[in-house]
């Protein structure tokens, strides 16, 4: 599992015209991407690291502040732009396979006390966010 995640001071998706999540003030705005060797295991240790990564101001974690998360099912994290002029997708899973582990990451987070908001899977959406710092680091599981 790959995550994208950054420092924020609030963050929304919104889906249609609709807010489908939302966090406000600070805290973290997750892009999750899963490929195809990616299992339940994956995603709660994906979830205790985003949970205790001491990111957030003075070097806090989420789990030192209670601050919210808001994760979001980003495929095109395994894309492929090395060769030619248009991505690949054959290392993103397919939705069948990646919608239930990216839940799972929700679930445990939840689990662990965390405050979570979700983007909706497969729809066409709209994230805006301020970052903080600008604050972004990758973590793959």
């Amino acid at each position: 599992m790959r995550a994208v995640v950054q420092r924020v001071d609030g963050a929304e998706v919104v889906v249609a015209g609709e807010t489908v999540g939302r966090i406000v003030g600070e805290g973290l705005c997750v892009l999750v991407g899963v490929t195809h060797e990616d299992t339940p295991d994956k995603a709660a240790q994906l979830a205790r690291k985003l949970w205790s990564v001491r990111i957030l101001e003075g070097e806090k974690s989420c789990s030192d502040v209670d601050a919210p998360l808001l994760v979001i099912s980003q495929f095109t994290l395994y894309g492929d732009a090395r060769k030619g002029r248009r991505p690949t997708w054959n290392a993103a899973a397919p939705g069948e396979v990646a919608e239930p582990l990216v839940d799972e990451v929700v679930a445990r987070l939840r689990e662990l006390g965390a405050t979570v908001e979700t983007g909706r899977f497969g729809a066409d959406m709209r994230v805006s966010l301020t970052n903080h710092g600008p604050f972004t680091i990758v973590v793959d599981v």
